[in-house]
């Protein structure tokens, strides 16, 4: 199979692993990370799958634990998991279907009840396997906090501050931007009063998606919106949301009132910015210097609050 085509190398991968005959293949869009394929239905079962080489270790691994927790929450639907190997995922097909408001109200309520479970602690779900986001391994402690007061720490010594690092020894953000960040990382990680100023209502760790842009929301036929691609973690709820304001999301307004009104977020849009700010660390890093400036502009606007 080493001079085959990539989807037929990829469909024979995933008829050794399911045991069953691969269909037709087609790929399929929606990231920049991996290749991605629709397979099937040889035996009447279509499924997705998606390949990364090299891929960063324990990748699919954690993506498939990360899928299988939301699931076992009871919160929020994803596709089942077939197969997960260091080169492949293999997962149940969810046919696409069309946002709406209803749909998109329906998910809002789903993300408060997902924010509602608690984390046991801050971090990765099993600290000795990073979760991804992006292809970027999120580190974290061998002994993970837990307590509400510990996430400004957490977060800018353990998200923030790794991909600053990255961003500047790449050449991906301004020294004015660079430092812009790591005057906020400083006020996070100081604790006290300053840091209750920049984060609002103390939040125990929950779990959340961690990488909910709306490329990772899949509006599907069946009527319910399924998440894909998470990095889940105990995090901050808000960070989910303010991801989803990113790059924009359909009916995003219908989306946070339905939200709202199952958990409600006091002073949530002034710290828009401060959630934001890993995820654009992230596309600096992966995806050049283009971001590095709404870095910068996203921590002085979280500074400003």
């Amino acid at each position: 199979m080493t001079g085959a085509a990539p989807e037929n190398r990829v469909a024979a991968r995933v008829a050794t692993l399911t045991g069953t005959a691969a269909g037709p293949v087609r790929p399929v869009g929606g990231g920049d990370i991996c290749a991605a394929y629709r397979i099937g239905p040889a035996d009447g079962r279509t499924v997705f799958a998606k390949t990364l080489r090299p891929a960063p270790e324990g990748f699919f691994a954690a993506e498939a634990a990360g899928l299988e927790l939301l699931a076992g929450t009871g919160t929020v639907a994803v596709p089942r998991v077939l197969a997960a190997e260091p080169d492949v995922l293999v997962l149940e097909w969810i046919e696409p279907g069309p946002a709406s408001p209803e749909r998109a109200e329906h998910l809002g309520r789903e993300l408060a009840a997902l924010h509602s479970v608690r984390a046991p602690a801050w971090g990765n779900p099993d600290p000795g396997r990073p979760a991804h986001l992006g292809s970027l391994p999120l580190p974290n402690p061998a002994e993970p906090p837990v307590r509400a007061a510990d996430w400004p720490a957490f977060h800018a010594e353990w998200r923030l501050l790794p991909l600053l690092r990255r961003a500047v020894d790449g050449g991906d953000i301004g020294g004015d931007d660079a430092r812009a960040v790591a005057r906020l990382c400083e006020r996070l990680a100081g604790g006290g009063t300053d840091a209750a100023e920049l984060i609002g209502p103390p939040q125990p760790p929950a779990v959340i998606h961690g990488d909910l842009w709306s490329g990772n929301v899949l509006w599907s036929a069946g009527g319910r919106a399924h998440l894909i691609d998470p990095a889940v973690q105990g995090g901050h709820p808000e960070a989910d949301l303010a991801m989803l304001e990113l790059f924009g999301c359909p009916h995003l307004e219908r989306l946070l009132a339905a939200y709202e009104e199952v958990r409600p977020v006091p002073g949530r849009r002034s710290r828009v910015p401060l959630h934001q700010l890993l995820p654009l660390l992230v596309h600096a890093v992966l995806f050049g210097s283009g971001y590095g400036a709404r870095c910068g502009a996203a921590a002085r606007a979280a500074s400003a609050v």
